[in-house]
């Protein structure tokens, strides 16, 4: 009957102390109002950014240089993976093609 005590005092100090460790370690909810002041920097971005930003940035950086032909044959091959819609394969490929 000790030996039982002694485990189950065990077992809630241990959840104890890890409840502690992980209410140390969750970062607190983010100011709703940071969001806002970035969607407020993109409005003013050019749309052809925004969409490279919003679709390409995940996965890819944007190369230094890239002919218009070649420029072409990457922005459709993406359409179809990516999903695009024809205005935004438009404006990535303005965005590429100044």
């Amino acid at each position: 009957m000790k030996r039982l005590l002694i485990r189950i005092v065990t077992i809630v100090s241990a959840a104890g102390l890890a409840t502690a460790i992980y209410a140390q370690t969750v970062k607190p909810a983010a100011n709703p109002k940071k969001p806002e002041a970035k969607k407020a920097a993109t409005v003013h971005q050019d749309p052809a950014e925004r969409a490279f930003q919003t679709h390409c940035s995940r996965c890819h950086s944007a190369p230094e240089t890239l002919s218009p032909s070649l420029t072409g044959t990457v922005v459709r091959h993406m359409r179809v993976r990516a999903n695009l819609s024809a205005e935004e394969e438009r404006l990535i490929y303005s965005f590429f093609n100044p």
